[in-house]
C-alpha cells in the first residue's frame, strides 16, 4: 500500500529550491535512461531521481528482449524478410483489441533507426536465431519469435518474422542492456541522484508543472525543473489497491514482473494534477509452460475440459486468456510421445490409462474431456486443427496413457505486469481529462500508455520504453 499524499504542491508554497535543473527525470530504468540521454544530448541540464540505490529498474531484471523489426541487420543475417508494413500489420492485430494505430505506426516506422541507436550505445546483437524458445535463449542467440508471429491468426495476417532482439550474452540479457544505457546517459552528462524518491509534483498557479518534491532518508528535497518533468516511474503491479480497482485478475498473479518501484506512484502524482489514464485494465500475463516445444503436441483445456486457444501461440497470449477469461484454471494434456518436464520443472500431476479416468481424477465435468479429445483426435489423424488452427507440425492424435500438467494459478507460475497508465500524445506529453497536454509534464515507459492496448509480445515493453523515452527527453528539452 502506498500511503503518501500525492499532492499537488504549489509553487507559491516553496520557499527555496534545493535543486534546480532544466529537465527532471523521475526513474532511471529503460525509459528514464533514454529520456535523460536524449534531453542531455539536446543541450539540456538533466537531473534524474532514482528511488533505488542504482539504475536499471525492472528492465535490468528482465530477459531483455527488445521488439524491433522492419528488416534489422540481425533479421537479414538470419535469413528473415520483414518490412515496416508487415510489422505494423502484426502489431495492430496483436496489440489490440482497439489498437492505438498512430502509436504503433510511429513505433514501426522508427524501429530500424532505433536498432541503430541501440548499437551506437554499445548494445551488441549476435546475428543468430533460436527457434526453441520465445524467451531468452540459453545461448547467445540474438533473435527469437517473441509473440506468436508464426502462429494463427497472426501468420495469416502478416508474413511471420521473428522480432525479439537480445543483447549478446547467455540467458537473460536485461542487465547488459541497462548497463549500456546507464553508461551512455552518464557519459552524456546526466546527473543521477539515487535513493531519492519523488512524491509530489509542484505546479504554478496556471497549472504548469514546475518541479517536484522528493524524499531521501526522511528529508524532503524540492527540485525545480525549468523546462519539464519526465515521469518514467514504472507501472503499478506492486500496488494491490490499484490492481483491485483497475485490473483485479492480476491480483492472482503468483510472480509479479517488476520491482517494488512499480507501485503506481508516478501515475497517481500525475492524476493529482489532472492527468488522464488509459487501458488500466490491461495486463500482460506470461505463463511459461514451454520450452521444450515438443509439449505443444499436447492440448490445453480449461476447468470445463474444453480447449480455448491454439497451443503454439505466444505464452503471454495463453496466460492472458487463462487468467482473464478462464479464472486461472488450465491443464495441459500430453501423451507419452511428447511428455517431458518443462524448463521450470512442471510435471504431470495425473496420469491415467483412459480419458474418463483422467477426467475424473482432475475433477472435470463428466464427458467433457472425452468429447474434447475425441473431436481433437478426429481431425488430428490428418494433422489438422480446424477449431483453433494449431500448426500441422504439432498436430497428431493423443494416445493413452495421457497425463495432465496443472497449469492453474498456484501450481503454475503466472507472471503479470500492468500495461495501462497515463494518457499521452505521440510526443509523450501527459494529457488531462479533456485531452489537452499538461504544460511541462511528460511520461514514458510503464507509467504511461504504450503500443499495447491489451495484447502483447515479449520485448514490446522495453522497445516502447526506450523508443518513447528518447522522444520524451528530446521534446522535454527542445519543445519539438
Amino acid at each position: 500500500m502506498v500511503e503518501d499524499s500525492f499532492g499537488p504542491a504549489t509553487e507559491a508554497g516553496i520557499g527555496n529550491w534545493d535543486i534546480e535543473t532544466d529537465v527532471f527525470v523521475v526513474g532511471f530504468g529503460a525509459a528514464g535512461t533514454c529520456a535523460a540521454w536524449s534531453a542531455a544530448t539536446a543541450g539540456a541540464e538533466v537531473l534524474v531521481a532514482e528511488r533505488a540505490g542504482a539504475g536499471g529498474g525492472a528492465a535490468a531484471m528482465s530477459e531483455g528482449i527488445i521488439y524491433l523489426g522492419g528488416g534489422t541487420p540481425v533479421q537479414r543475417a538470419c535469413g528473415f524478410e520483414d518490412s515496416v508494413e508487415e510489422m505494423f500489420a502484426y502489431m495492430t492485430a496483436a496489440c489490440g483489441p482497439h489498437p492505438d494505430k498512430p502509436r504503433i505506426e510511429k513505433y514501426c516506422a522508427s524501429s530500424l533507426e532505433h536498432f541503430d541507436w541501440l548499437v551506437e550505445r554499445g548494445v551488441v546483437f549476435d546475428p543468430s536465431f533460436c527457434r526453441e524458445t520465445s524467451m531468452a535463449p540459453t545461448g547467445e542467440e540474438g533473435l527469437v519469435f517473441s509473440g506468436g508471429e508464426d502462429a494463427y491468426p497472426f501468420n495469416e495476417i502478416a508474413r511471420p518474422a521473428p522480432r525479439g532482439h537480445l543483447a549478446k550474452t547467455r540467458g537473460s540479457t536485461g542487465w547488459l542492456l541497462m548497463e549500456c544505457l546507464v553508461r551512455s546517459a552518464k557519459e552524456a552528462g546526466v546527473v543521477v541522484e539515487t535513493d531519492l524518491m519523488v512524491t509530489t509534483l509542484i505546479v504554478a498557479s496556471d497549472g504548469t508543472v514546475v518541479g517536484a518534491l522528493a524524499r531521501r532518508y526522511g528529508d524532503t528535497v524540492s527540485v525545480r525543473a525549468r523546462k519539464a518533468v519526465v515521469l518514467t516511474a514504472g507501472g503499478f503491479v506492486f500496488n494491490d489497491e490499484m490492481l483491485a480497482r483497475h485490473c483485479p485478475p492480476l491480483l492472482k498473479g503468483t510472480f509479479k514482473v517488476g520491482t517494488e518501484g512499480d507501485d503506481g506512484r508516478g501515475i497517481m502524482m500525475a492524476q493529482a494534477v489532472g492527468a488522464a489514464v488509459k487501458n488500466m485494465y490491461a495486463g500482460e500475463v506470461a505463463l511459461p509452460w514451454i520450452p521444450p516445444r515438443r509439449l505443444i503436441e499436447g492440448i490445453i483445456v480449461n476447468g470445463r475440459g474444453q480447449r480455448f486457444i491454439n497451443e503454439d501461440t505466444y505464452i503471454g497470449r495463453i496466460g492472458q486468456a487463462a487468467l482473464y477469461d478462464h479464472d486461472g484454471v488450465a491443464f495441459l494434456l500430453v501423451d507419452e510421445k511428447a511428455y517431458t518436464e518443462n524448463w521450470m520443472g512442471l510435471k504431470a500431476s495425473w496420469v491415467c490409462e483412459t480419458i474418463p479416468e483422467l477426467e475424473q481424477e482432475i475433477g472435470l465435468p463428466e464427458g467433457s474431456l472425452e468429447t474434447t479429445i475425441a473431436l481433437y483426435n478426429r481431425h488430428a489423424t490428418g494433422n489438422a486443427d480446424p477449431v483453433f488452427h494449431k500448426a500441422p507440425e504439432f498436430v497428431r492424435p493423443l494416445e493413452p496413457p495421457v497425463g495432465a500438467v496443472n497449469l492453474s494459478v498456484g501450481p503454475a507460475p503466472y507472471a503479470p505486469f500492468t500495461l495501462g497508465g497515463l494518457d499521452t500524445d505521440l510526443d509523450c506529453r501527459v494529457l488531462d481529462l479533456s485531452g489537452e497536454p499538461i504544460p511541462n509534464l511528460f511520461a514514458a515507459g510503464r507509467c504511461a500508455v504504450g503500443v499495447c492496448s491489451f495484447g502483447y509480445a515479449s520485448g514490446m515493453s522495453i522497445g516502447d520504453s526506450t523508443m518513447f523515452g528518447r522522444i520524451a527527453g528530446r521534446v522535454a528539452a527542445t519543445g519539438t
